[in-house]
């Protein structure tokens, strides 16, 4: 009878154990659908409203109805949602600690008694029978250590301030670009235009050009001088499909390498040579690190920092954590770049204050500068690949693409007045002009 409620208890820690699932290197989950009568292999994103986000081994998301799963998948699909939902809530799910420590506490006492025992009956009856009983009683005192030490949330580790100045003289370095301070932030002002050429390389285009925008005073970007580490870190897979996640000292905002579809935008053909594109107020922003400007910043600097404060560096042969970060031996937290996706930033390390209004996956940090809106937002133009763009001068540019073997062009311009023009111009030599004035969201 002691035999067999030791083995229950041990076989019930031990399915307490390996019941968890996630982890680096798990694959991708298998679905049964039985509208389709077909199995697919996604990563679980969101339930919501009886639909179900999940997104396959391409980054591509697809939804579903739940009652499109078998009823076991739905059991699973509803218990994710619920933790996802209070995750997103800032809700910590937790089991009873009370209960938890209570349970430990009588399996450990358990694994003592039992080994107790074993020695004391090998010193009085010398019978190898009762080494199992130390046996077991020892493996429960390991495993509840080990459950405990698994069990542990992320260490919350102080990290120095940021060094203001060095913060100012990097982005002030770059033409159009100022900065100020308060006690919390560093804020970046610009025209939201680099002093690069942008669009040429673009093969998924949305008919989109870039303008000037207004990231000026209140409506400047913002970087916390005083960067915490976050107790519950944000993956960027499944979190900040909107708006910025860095902005580079360039003044010019980096966006999630997935776009708001949940697709990587640089395997699909969305960015241009410099890893950018326009938005749908044809605002101008990266997608990916911008390590073209490690050669303008100096080697050794950061090109960007993240919007939870922490700076983002270029490629590096150290080790990095899962979020594509490292620590320093002053305490410091950075992130680094790699070739392939996540790109840089696999989550957001420190501190962040998400935007009430958004949710995941397409939440975004809090608070973003304002977009002008000018043209109404145009769907892609599909075989249209943009070769080449110039600047005519003073708020004034051109943007050419082909498409079906024909060249087609786009002269635009606008004046001190906010009067923007646009100009058409076809193979065949005809053109159309539109007129727009910005409309502030």
């Amino acid at each position: 009878m002691k035999n067999t409620l030791i083995i229950i208890c041990f076989l019930i820690l031990n399915g307490n154990l390996y019941a968890h699932e996630g982890g680096h290197g798990i694959p991708l989950k298998q679905w049964e659908l039985k509208t389709a009568n077909e199995i697919i292999k996604a990563n679980f994103i969101k339930y919501e409203n009886d639909k179900v986000w999940l997104m396959d081994n391409n980054h591509a998301i697809k939804t579903f109805q739940i009652s499109d799963f078998t009823e076991a998948d739905q059991k699973y699909i509803k218990t994710k949602g619920k933790l996802i939902h209070a995750l997103n809530s800032s809700t910590v799910v937790e089991a009873n600690s009370q209960s938890v420590l209570n349970f430990n506490v009588i399996l450990v006492g358990l694994g003592v008694f039992l080994l107790c025992f074993s020695v004391y009956k090998l010193i009085k009856r010398k019978k190898a029978m009762y080494f199992t009983h130390g046996v077991f009683g020892l493996g429960v005192i390991l495993i509840v250590s080990c459950k405990n030490t698994n069990t542990t949330k992320t260490s919350i580790a102080q990290v120095p301030q940021n060094n203001v100045s060095v913060m100012r003289t990097l982005f002030e370095k770059f033409d159009g670009v100022t900065t100020h301070t308060d006690d919390n932030y560093l804020y970046i002002s610009s025209n939201g235009l680099p002093d690069h050429d942008m669009m040429v390389g673009i093969t998924n285009w949305q008919q989109q050009v870039p303008i000037k925008q207004n990231y000026t005073d209140d409506n400047s970007w913002a970087i916390p001088t005083n960067p915490k580490m976050a107790e519950h870190p944000l993956s960027t897979k499944t979190n900040l499909l909107k708006g910025a996640i860095a902005v580079a000292v360039n003044g010019i905002p980096i966006f999630n390498p997935l776009n708001n579809r949940g697709e990587d935008a640089n395997a699909i053909g969305e960015l241009d040579h410099w890893g950018g594109h326009c938005g749908r107020a044809d605002d101008y922003h990266y997608h990916l690190p911008p390590l073209h400007l490690q050669d303008q910043v100096g080697a050794g600097n950061p090109v960007a920092y993240a919007v939870d404060g922490f700076p983002v560096y270029g490629e590096t042969t150290d080790a990095l954590d899962e979020y594509l970060g490292k620590m320093n031996a002053d305490g410091s937290y950075q992130y680094h770049t790699i070739k392939e996706y996540p790109y840089f930033i696999a989550g957001m390390r420190g501190e962040v204050k998400l935007d009430p209004k958004t949710k995941a996956p397409e939440n975004q940090v809090y608070s973003q500068p304002r977009t002008q809106e000018l043209r109404p937002a145009l769907r892609p133009l599909r075989g249209a690949e943009i070769i080449d763009f110039k600047s005519l001068g003073e708020n004034s540019y051109r943007l050419t693409y082909n498409l079906d073997s024909k060249e087609y062009i786009i002269n635009y311009s606008w004046d001190g007045e906010d009067n923007y023009t646009y100009q058409f111009i076809n193979p065949d030599g005809t053109s159309t002009v539109e007129t727009y004035k910005p409309r502030e969201k």
